[in-house]
């Protein structure tokens, strides 16, 4: 999922998740700009999948 992907569908994708996952806070969602890679990191250390599957899982919203 490609930067300009995951900026323009965040706040439908972190919805989604919330509703999948309770235990998600806002601050483990917050997305900002240039920092993809943190948002990814805070997804993979909750769910305790590799980067790849984050972002598979991501695309299956």
């Amino acid at each position: 999922m490609d930067k300009l992907e995951l900026k323009g569908k965040w706040n439908e994708l972190k919805g989604k998740i919330k509703q999948q996952h309770a235990d998600f806070t806002d601050d483990d969602l917050e997305y900002e700009d240039g920092k993809d890679d943190e948002l990814y990191g805070r997804l993979q250390q909750k769910l305790g999948k590799t980067r790849d599957e984050v972002v598979k899982w991501l695309k299956s919203l």
